[in-house]
């Protein structure tokens, strides 16, 4: 199957037009915007269908899944940021959905897991925007 043999989804469209500095843009694919619409899901799901059809019909795909993730699943360690006089950083095994939130009184010093957002669900899909720390550094809130 080659892309000319494709038959795409209408995709939703509209007539608003924004005028930015005396300039009018048309931009008809605003109602994709909201993707809380019927019709924003039943678009997303026709192209999702159409994606997968011709994913799903390459025979190297499975060679190409298994070398992208040997490529993924390394050991990740972000940057130290320090609190309240408590270094913390984010680590992932590189197997992990999520990165785990460590804390040491040292730079190199011995980690200690504070979050593991992984814990949170079952399927290990609840993510950390941020954490907050109060004032005092006596607490802290995840931000997911």
């Amino acid at each position: 199957m080659i892309a000319q043999g494709f038959h795409y989804p209408k995709a939703p469209q509209d007539n608003t037009v924004d005028t930015y500095f005396g300039t009018q843009i048309a931009d008809p694919y605003r109602p994709l915007e909201d993707d809380n619409s019927a019709e924003t899901e039943r678009w997303v799901t026709a192209e999702n269908a159409l994606t997968r059809h011709y994913l799903d019909q390459l025979p190297q795909r499975p060679k190409l899944m298994k070398r992208l993730k040997e490529l993924a699943n390394y050991e990740k360690v972000g940057t130290p940021f320090k609190r309240h006089g408590t270094w913390y950083v984010y680590k992932n095994n590189g197997l992990q959905n999520q990165s785990v939130l460590y804390k040491m009184d040292k730079l190199g010093g011995t980690l200690h897991e504070v979050l593991d957002p992984n814990k949170l669900s079952s399927d290990g899909t609840v993510a950390l925007k941020s954490i907050s720390f109060s004032h005092n550094g006596r607490y802290m809130a995840p931000i997911s």
